[in-house]
């Protein structure tokens, strides 16, 4: 390809956050376009198979485009369909599920249910990092380089704000020790909110400080964490960790009261949370479930309501404690384990020997990006549970694991749960019955 800047054709979304253009049959994926827009293009990358590059001109717009609500998006790396509207965002995410799990040989159901709300302020945590001069900011589109914001329409208004105070804070109080970044969770109403501080000095000093004149001005601020890290290879290693004020907060969901401990996963949409928790449950009861990936227990402690028995497998400390709290007083049990480990186990004691009583009537797996992958695959066609509900937060993983599953499986419906409006990122909710 020349360095002239070719006209191209947006053809449609690709998963990632870019659009495919065509140059010469060579795909060109194009972030920050729309289908059906022509656009002057600049190549940035040119390898044997395809080519990425950036927007220089639209010159046909799409009735579809509209006015980013945020003043960064293009810079911050954060977003990448603000520029559309949202009936045309949920559409690409459809399309891009639909045609992620055919290529792998998944025939999707005819219809895609979709589970959506209001695509602003939706985020319950964010992550900042700091600039040289102390602001906090996201990590840029196209480097590591930090963009300063100040403000987040995706995020909780309480989140931004918090952060905006913190930087402040730093700056009056002169705090010898520079943050590399922070990391805020708040609940659902905003009334409480934990705060992890990250350093790369294993020094305390001055950080109590810091909280208690940050929660003067928060009044959401309930508790915090200064984890200290250094370089160790090409990962992190921590080498420090205090705490201030509270270990934990209380996330009302699904007609519960959560306890949700620093640095626990939990669901970041605020609108959806329930309405997730009802895709994945509503319906469903029998002797005994499985709650594989099962985090603090978002979807065990509900299905404790409807099964004899619920088995909750969780292997992250952080979420250990609020897990065993969450399930207490309910048919629910929380199991230490990662659910690879736990599954060997279960197949190592046998259940034919043990007879159908071992074999639970519903699994629910909600894995992090990488997905099953083929040994838990294999294990859980081996056991052949009735009913098996997959949440996905990858569709490219999930479709390597529907190929597997759907030996035994057969698909009854397929929801896509936009927990991420405004980015590429979907969620998706399979309900599968064994054939």
């Amino acid at each position: 390809m020349t360095d002239l800047k070719p006209l191209v054709e947006i053809l449609k979304p690709i998963y990632g956050g870019a659009f495919l253009a065509r140059i010469d049959g060579k795909a060109v994926f194009v972030p920050l376009t729309l289908p059906g827009e022509q656009a002057r293009v600049r190549i940035t990358e040119d390898k044997r198979s395809f080519a990425n590059a950036e927007v220089e001109e639209i010159v046909i717009a799409a009735l579809q485009r509209v006015t980013p609500a945020c003043p960064y998006f293009g810079a911050c790396g954060g977003c990448n369909y603000q520029h559309a509207n949202y009936e045309a965002q949920l559409a690409f995410k459809q399309a891009i599920l639909r045609e992620t799990l055919e290529r792998a040989g998944v025939k999707a159901p005819e219809e895609i249910f979709v589970l959506s709300a209001n695509p602003w302020a939706y985020r319950n945590r964010i992550r900042l990092a700091f600039d040289a001069n102390g602001n906090p900011g996201y990590r840029g589109r196209q480097s590591h380089s930090i963009v300063p914001i100040g403000e987040c329409p995706i995020a909780a208004p309480i989140l931004v704000r918090t952060a905006m105070e913190a930087a402040s804070l730093l700056r009056e109080l002169n705090w010898p020790v520079r943050p590399t970044e922070i990391s805020l969770f708040c609940n659902s109403d905003e009334s409480a909110l934990l705060l992890s501080v990250f350093i790369r000095t294993a020094s305390k000093g001055g950080f109590e400080e810091w909280m208690h004149a940050l929660a003067k001005r928060s009044n959401a601020l309930v508790g915090a964490e200064l984890i200290a890290q250094q370089p160790s290879g090409k990962s992190l290693r921590t080498v420090g960790e205090w705490g201030w004020g509270a270990a934990s907060i209380v996330y009302r969901a699904a007609g519960f009261d959560y306890r949700v401990d620093r640095g626990a996963f939990f669901q970041v949409n605020r609108w959806l949370v329930d309405a997730l928790v009802d895709r994945v449950t509503n319906g469903r009861a029998g002797r005994l479930a499985w709650d594989l990936f099962a985090g603090v227990g978002l979807f065990a402690r509900k299905l404790a309501d409807s099964f004899d028995r619920v088995i909750a497998v969780e292997s992250a400390p952080a979420a250990m404690s609020a897990l065993e709290h969450n399930l207490q007083g309910t048919t629910g049990a929380a199991v230490k384990a990662e659910t690879l480990a736990f599954l060997r186990r279960h197949a190592r004691s046998g259940n034919k020997a043990a007879g159908q009583s071992s074999v639970p009537d519903l699994i629910v797996v909600d894995p992090p990006r990488t997905g099953l992958g083929t040994e838990i695959t294999t294990f859980l066609n081996e056991i052949a549970a009735a009913e098996l509900v997959y949440v996905s937060c990858d569709p490219a993983t999930l479709a390597r694991d529907l190929h597997a599953l759907t030996s035994i499986y057969t698909i009854e419906s397929l929801t896509l749960a936009d927990l991420f409006p405004q980015t590429f990122h979907l969620e998706t909710v399979v309900q599968l019955r064994r054939s």
